[in-house]
């Protein structure tokens, strides 16, 4: 006996089929809210990293890094809500995938742990911005948008240099900027700054020149290129103007070949190469950084660059195969210091030289495959999109191959600029990169359908663990991270030597136990307050060594630390037990003309004046101004051998 009649039966079909839309528009509206919230993330982080002075410092940073923990969540997401979750993963993926590994493993065997879990962290946010922004911002009004967004960026960041330039205005909003007569926007530096501008301008002539949109939209980006280019003059960046300029020759060449674009070019080019001749001349500064760029009888004026590639070569001739490690040549860079550098090193103002110095030769073949598949998935997408026509016809391209010529181009820019600079070590503008190259990677959907994979229930699973578990360390490191710069930024308005700055430090260094630089920065006060004297004096000594011996594990190469240590034997009285201390420092920081001073030192207090007059002496050779430590002790030590020739007064 039928219990449910055909009418029955109908109604509870069309209640069902119509729970079942119901739910399908839910998963649309919620995927399509996500899909909008990484799209605004990314934007954000685009945004924040230039207006942060590039991002370089870790409270920046710690900005960029919660807002990819944002993006990984939502995408994270939008794999489970999307009705037909896919995902595209060009050859490049497989490249970052395995360089990304290597990070990891390279960070749980490098010498200095903080160091490379700091730069480990850094590989990861790049490494899952550029995989969301290829899996989720693919289509074309997620590119024209971020495309637009950076041409905004830019030239908003170069009117302000331009701005600092005119009125000799020295001031990046809040930092001061280093370098007279060079405009830096709201970059620390002048050459991270045409870094930037020199990866968006080819953008932006590809969408005034070559793309569909309306033409009040065309003018805009028309004249964000110009004002872009005068950005890029007035920060003197001989690197920037190399690089861009070969990047505009290369682009107007590429449109001369091309019969719907020809005119233009032609007149664009002109206007640009009339105003450079007409203007450059005009400024005596500029003029002359041109001319140091050129090779005279006297060499090019290199600002010191090609002496930081030595060390960095002998770092990685040493650690040929892996690398020193994560970040680790500025730790090293001190036991090959050439005598013409006494300050601190950061990078080697060469990139490529820096992924050898620091990842080995295992670690820059990732590197370079990655950029090989990039440039063979664009050779592989050039037919498809720069032949495309829209639907009324008119000339091939449009705004899928304004994007593929002017990020090609702007990544090719960035690319020679670093042989001399190290814009990839500058968080903003490798952002930047990276995100260019993510949509460069998505334009090769136009040649194939090949990349596509379509996610099954247990394919869903598999994603959703290898977004969330990198996510949830992100989350946890941020906290660290957060609490530890709270602490040092509250250590930083207090008194140098003061008994509350070694409070906040502390409280630092209990969040961050493996942060070497705290650990030093809390026993070079213990070691000034017990220099003040009084009866805690060799308590607070030995508080110190306690600090300074921390260091030295959590920093094997910190010849500093080694250094503080002995000059606290020394103060204890203990001379000889000092020497292997000091040795050790020499060892680490030969060239040094602090260590050199300070070894001095120690000298003087054994009595042995003829020794140490030597060693201030190399240190004043070293460091001939500045230089107070050799100057002073060098004048008494000189008095001191001549009264014990004459007999005039015997040395204590």
């Amino acid at each position: 006996m039928d219990l449910h009649p055909a009418g029955v039966r109908t109604e509870n079909q069309a209640r069902s089929s119509g729970i079942h839309v119901s739910r399908f528009t839910f998963q649309n509206r919620l995927d399509r809210w996500c899909e909008r919230g990484i799209l605004a993330l990314v934007l954000a982080i685009l945004a924040f990293g230039p207006f942060a002075f590039g991002a370089v410092e870790l409270p920046e940073f710690l900005v960029i890094e919660i807002l990819t923990i944002g993006v990984l969540v939502l995408w994270a997401l939008r794999l489970w809500v999307s009705p037909r979750p896919k995902l595209f993963w060009p050859p490049i993926c497989w490249a970052a995938t395995a360089f990304t590994g290597y990070a990891v493993a390279r960070y749980l065997t490098a010498d200095i742990e903080y160091v490379a879990r700091q730069e480990m962290i850094r590989i990861l946010v790049y490494a899952f911005v550029f995989l969301a922004i290829l899996s989720n911002l693919y289509g074309q009004n997620h590119l024209r948008t971020i495309s637009l967004v950076l041409i905004f960026l830019a030239l908003a960041e170069a009117g302000y240099a331009i701005y600092q330039y005119l009125l000799g205005w020295k001031h990046a909003v809040i930092a001061v900027q280093p370098v007279e007569h060079r405009a830096a926007g709201t970059y620390l530096s002048p050459n991270h700054l045409g870094g930037f501008l020199e990866m968006v301008l080819p953008l932006a002539l590809a969408f005034t020149l070559v793309s569909r949109l309306k033409p009040l939209w065309r003018i805009i980006t028309g004249y964000a290129a110009l004002v872009v280019i005068a950005g890029i003059a007035v920060t003197g960046s001989r690197g920037a103007w190399i690089s861009a300029g070969v990047s505009l020759v290369l682009f107007f060449g590429v449109l001369i070949f091309r019969r719907g674009h020809r005119l233009p070019a032609v007149l664009f080019f002109t206007a640009i190469a009339c105003a450079v001749l007409f203007l450059a001349p005009k400024s005596f500064y500029l003029e002359q950084r041109l001319k140091d760029a050129m090779p005279t009888e006297r060499k090019v004026n290199d600002d010191l660059r090609f002496a930081l590639w030595r060390p960095a070569i002998q770092l990685w001739h040493e650690n040929f195969w892996w690398g020193a490690g994560p970040d680790h040549f500025n730790s090293r860079f001190r036991a090959f210091r050439p005598e013409e550098i006494q300050r601190e090193a950061g990078w080697v103002h060469n990139d490529y030289l820096n992924t050898l110095a620091d990842w080995g030769v295992a670690g820059f073949a990732l590197v370079l495959a990655a950029w090989l598949l990039l440039g063979g998935g664009i050779l592989k997408s050039w037919p498809a999109v720069a032949k495309a026509r829209n639907e009324l016809g008119g000339a091939p391209g449009g705004n899928k191959f304004a994007l593929l010529l002017g990020a090609s181009l702007g990544l090719l820019a960035i690319l020679i600029h670093s042989f001399v600079d190290y814009n990839m070590h500058v968080p903003a503008n490798a952002i930047v990169a990276i995100t260019l190259m993510a949509l460069l990677s998505s334009q090769l959907r136009f040649a194939t359908d090949r990349y596509w994979i379509a996610l099954s229930s247990w394919r869903r699973v598999i994603g959703a663990i290898v977004v969330m578990v990198p996510t949830l360390y992100l989350a946890l490191q941020s906290v660290r991270q957060g609490e530890e710069s709270l602490w040092l930024h509250r250590a930083a308005g207090t008194p140098r030597w003061s008994g509350d700055r070694v409070d906040f430090l502390g409280r630092a260094a209990s969040v961050e136990p493996n942060n070497g630089d705290t650990a030093y920065a809390i026993g070079e006060i213990f070691r000034q307050q017990s220099l003040e004297g009084g009866p805690d004096y060799e308590l607070l000594a030995r508080e110190a060594m306690k600090w300074f011996e921390r260091a030295m594990k959590l920093d094997p190469w910190s010849g500093y630390a080694c250094l503080r240590y002995g000059m606290c034997l020394d103060w204890l009285g203990k001379l000889e037990q000092s020497e292997p201390y000091l040795n050790r420092a020499e060892a680490l920081d030969p060239n040094g003309c602090y260590t050199a001073a300070n070894i001095g030192l120690h000298y003087v207090q054994t009595g042995d004046y003829a020794a140490a007059r030597s060693w201030f002496e190399r240190s004043l050779r070293l460091q001939g101004r500045e230089n107070p430590i050799a100057l002073n002790y060098l004048r008494i030590v000189e008095r001191r051998l001549v009264a014990g020739a004459t007999n005039g007064l015997s040395a204590p």
